[in-house]
């Protein structure tokens, strides 16, 4: 009998090999070997001109390899493109609207597209229209929504035939914050209904926090592929936290600097920053330490990599 607790191996959503794409002399995509989960919130991350737009592209069948496969869902890009575009939805950069037509007419004209029967398409639109938050705009049209609303609007379409694949290329740009954050919010949402997203996007801080997984591409090669404390984690070449006490701070310094696992202590505008070896990956040290010494700890957190400062350290800036 198995194990009750015993997990299964995840459900793979896409799936590149060896994928290549040259434009002329100029190698666009070198070799790519991703995996992106069924689930996953992926974001695709990498300098203008890195590789990732003629990623999506070929993942959407607009675009085919020069070399390698991809697939999705286990349809091959290429022999099963049909297949391929009924499974996922895509959202360029740069898209077109209609800005005379109503929000309505727009999302029913895509629903046509897809054959979906026109009762169920006007239940199909007035759904998308509120997942999305676009409820009131119904009437409206086009060309009177806002950047953040034609955005929505946009997303609002490639889910009309409510694909299991999301491919959004820089869903974000041009928003304000607020506009961001709700955008951000709606893919959230999306990925508790099961939906599998890929995103790409300049904006490292809110994919740090959106996704689970990410991978970082320049020139074309893929440098990492992971999870997004796994990228981090690689990249420390030392470990540091940072002690707040609420005794003297001085004395506590001094308890932390004789201890062997510490390389060094700093004090910074009220807080002890506090480097250790690389072998001292337990830091349960410290506050047995300052306790004993007589120190009244009030705070203990690791200094942490963000994604832009990692995205800085493994990358060179270079593009085709």
């Amino acid at each position: 009998m198995k194990a009750e607790t015993e997990t299964q191996a995840p459900v793979v959503a896409v799936e590149t090999r060896g994928l290549s794409r040259s434009y002329g002399s100029m190698m666009a995509l070198s070799s790519l070997d991703l995996q992106v989960n069924q689930g996953d919130l992926f974001g695709f991350i990498g300098s203008n001109g890195a590789g990732k737009t003629t990623t999506l592209r070929i993942l959407a069948t607009f675009l085919s390899p020069s070399a390698g496969q991809a697939y999705v869902r286990g349809h091959d890009v290429v022999r099963d493109a049909d297949a391929v575009r009924h499974l996922i939805g895509y959202m360029p950069d740069f898209f077109g609207v209609y800005k005379d037509m109503e929000v309505t007419e727009y999302l029913d004209f895509f629903g046509a597209c897809y054959r979906i029967p026109p009762k169920k398409r006007e239940t199909t639109v007035r759904d998308v229209l509120e997942l999305v938050g676009l409820s009131e705009k119904q009437g409206a049209l086009i060309g009177a929504l806002s950047r953040g609303m034609q955005q929505r609007l946009g997303l609002a379409r490639v889910l009309i035939h409510d694909p299991q694949l999301l491919l959004l290329d820089e869903p974000a740009s041009g928003l304000d914050p607020r506009a961001r954050i709700e955008m951000m919010a709606i893919l959230q949402e999306l990925q508790r209904m099961g939906k599998t997203i890929i995103i790409s996007s300049h904006i490292l801080s809110e994919l740090q926090s959106l996704c689970n997984r990410v991978a970082i591409i320049e020139k074309g090669k893929l440098i990492y592929c992971g999870s997004v404390n796994g990228v981090a984690d690689q990249m420390k070449d030392e470990v540091s936290v940072w002690v707040r006490v609420s005794s003297d701070i001085d004395q506590a310094g001094s308890i932390l600097s004789n201890r062997p696992e510490v390389l060094e202590t700093e004090e910074v505008e009220g807080r002890i920053r506090v480097v250790l070896s690389s072998a001292a990956r337990d830091i349960s040290f410290i506050p047995e330490a300052l306790v004993r010494g007589g120190a009244k700890l009030v705070e203990l957190r690791e200094d942490a990599l963000d994604l832009e400062e990692v995205f800085l350290r493994v990358t060179k800036g270079e593009t085709q």
